[in-house]
C-alpha cells in the first residue's frame, strides 16, 4: 500500500515520498481515505503511530483540490494542540507535506511575542496550528476570526482535558460554522472526551489502531523500589550503567527538574531541563541540542514533554511517579517509536505504591520489578504484590505492599501524591 493508492493528491504524496514517508502507518491508511470524503473522524491512536501525517495528509490533499485563499485575518484549517512543542511539530509537518502546495501555515502558541503572531495573521492562512489559550487571546482582540473555518482538528484531546483546555475549546468551536469537517485524535477516550464528540462531531466514523490506554508493546518495563532520599544516586548510577542513546526523565514538577539537573551534574551526569518556566528560545534549543544528539539526558515535566517527538530516545525514567495512570502511557509512548525497542523504568517510593499499583490495573498486567531495590514496608492490612514471572515478594529487591492505614503519617503526602503534578495551565497556557 501507498499513499497514491489511498487517492492523495500527487504533490503530497510526492512531497512524503521525499521525506521517505512511503509506506502509511495503520492509522494513516484507516483515516485517510475517511477524512479526504469530508467525514467527521474520532481517531484513537497512542503517540507516535503517524497520526500528525493521519490528519495533515487528507486536509492538504483537500486544500490541494480547492485553491481558494483565505480572507483577511481567517483561516480556512485550525488544529487545536495541547502544547507548544507539538503545535511546533504540527505545523513544521504541514510545510514539509505541503512543500509542493502554495499554502501558507502559522503558528500560535504562548511564549512568544504576540505582535509577530497578529502580523502573520493579517492577510489570512490556509492552516493555522495553534494552543487554545493563545488563540482566545487573539480572538479576543479580534486578530483572528474563525467564521470562514472549514475544517477543525482537536489533536490529543483527553491532554488537552487534563490541562484544562476544554473550557477554551469550547469557546473557540463556537465562534467556527456548524458547517465544517472536524477530525478528533486521542490516545484515550474518558467519558469527558467522549461527550465532547457528541457535541463536536457530526455522525463521525471512529477508528482505533490499539486499545485506548494500552501501553505501547515493544517497550521494556520495569520498576525500581527505592526510597524517595535514594532516588537521585540511584538516577545517576542507571544513568551511567544502562546503554542509553537518549533518555528522557520524567519529574513532577519544574523545580524538581532543575533541582534535579543540578544533583545530577555533581555526579558527573550531564543532564538539560525543559518546563513552562523556560523561555520557548531555551526550549526550543535544549530539545534541539536532545533531537541532534548533543544533549544526552532530558528531564521534563509531564506538560513540557507532551509535545517531544524525537527519534531515538531508548529510555524514559519515571523519577517521579505520574499522578495519574493515563500519563504512564503517554510517557512511556516517548520511547519505542517507529517500530523500535525502548526501556521504561519507574523509580518506585513508597508513598507511590498506591499510583504503581492503579498503573497495572490500567494496563492489565503487572511490571517487572527491577534488581537492587530497597524493601519498602508499609503497615497494617497486608496485600501481597508478586513480581512477575513468578518471583518471591522479596526477591530480586520486590518490595512489600500493603495498604496504609488513613491514620499512617504518609497519609497525607499520599493525598498529595495524587493530587501532585505543577499547575497546568501555567506550563502553556499562553
Amino acid at each position: 500500500m501507498s499513499f497514491a493508492s489511498l487517492g492523495v493528491a500527487e504533490p503530497v504524496a510526492r512531497a512524503l515520498a521525499e521525506a521517505r514517508h512511503t509506506v502509511p502507518t495503520p492509522i494513516q491508511a484507516a483515516a485517510i481515505p475517511v477524512a479526504i470524503t469530508g467525514r467527521d473522524l474520532i481517531g484513537i491512536a497512542q503517540t507516535g503511530t503517524g497520526k500528525t501525517a493521519a490528519f495533515a495528509v487528507p486536509i492538504l490533499h483537500r486544500l490541494a483540490l480547492d485553491r481558494r485563499r483565505p480572507a483577511a485575518k481567517s483561516c480556512r484549517v485550525l488544529v487545536l494542540s495541547p502544547t507548544r512543542e507539538l503545535s511546533g511539530q504540527i505545523a513544521d509537518c504541514f510545510r514539509t507535506y505541503g512543500r509542493h502546495l502554495k499554502v501558507g501555515v502559522a503558528l500560535v502558541i504562548g511564549g512568544v511575542p504576540i505582535g509577530r503572531q497578529i502580523r502573520e495573521l493579517a492577510h489570512g492562512v490556509d492552516i493555522l496550528v495553534a494552543t487554545p489559550g493563545r488563540l482566545v487571546d487573539l480572538c479576543r482582540s479580534r486578530a483572528v476570526t474563525l467564521a470562514g473555518t472549514d475544517c477543525l482538528v482537536l489533536d490529543e484531546a483527553d491532554r488537552m482535558l487534563d490541562m484544562g483546555f476544554i473550557h477554551d475549546v469550547r469557546r473557540l468551536v463556537a465562534m467556527l460554522p456548524r458547517k465544517r469537517q472536524t477530525l478528533l485524535f486521542s490516545a484515550t477516550m474518558p467519558a469527558e472526551i467522549a461527550g465532547l464528540a457528541e457535541e463536536m462531531l457530526s455522525d463521525p466514523q471512529s477508528i482505533g489502531v490499539a486499545p485506548p490506554a494500552s501501553t505501547v508493546q515493544r517497550v521494556d518495563q520495569r520498576v525500581l523500589f527505592v526510597s524517595r532520599e535514594a532516588k537521585a544516586a540511584r538516577l545517576a548510577e542507571t544513568l551511567q550503567g544502562e546503554p542509553i542513546d537518549r533518555a528522557l526523565v520524567f519529574t513532577r514538577t519544574k523545580h524538581g527538574a532543575d533541582k534535579l539537573v543540578r544533583v545530577l551534574a555533581k555526579s558527573g551526569v550531564a543532564a538539560e531541563a525543559i518546563h513552562g518556566n523556560k523561555s520557548q528560545g531555551q526550549r526550543e534549543r535544549v530539545l534541539g541540542a536532545f533531537r541532534e544528539g548533543r544533549v544526552r539526558n532530558l528531564v521534563a515535566t509531564d506538560i513540557a514533554a507532551r509535545g517531544i517527538d524525537v527519534a531515538g530516545i531508548t529510555h524514559v525514567v519515571n523519577y517521579d511517579m505520574p499522578s495519574d495512570p493515563e500519563s504512564y502511557v503517554h510517557r512511556i509512548g516517548r520511547t519505542a517509536r517507529a517500530g523500535r525497542a525502548g526501556t521504561a523504568i519507574s523509580f518506585c517510593s513508597a508513598d507511590e505504591l498506591p499510583i504503581l499499583r492503579s498503573i497495572e490495573k490500567l494496563i492489565r498486567r503487572p511490571i517487572e520489578v527491577s534488581p537492587g531495590g530497597e524493601h519498602l514496608e508499609s503497615v497494617d492490612h497486608a496485600t501481597p504484590r508478586v513480581p512477575s514471572r513468578g518471583r518471591s515478594r522479596r526477591s530480586n529487591g520486590g518490595a512489600v505492599y500493603r495498604k496504609r492505614s488513613p491514620h499512617h503519617r504518609d497519609g497525607a503526602r499520599d493525598s498529595a501524591v495524587r493530587r501532585g503534578g505543577p499547575t497546568l495551565r501555567g506550563d502553556h497556557g499562553r
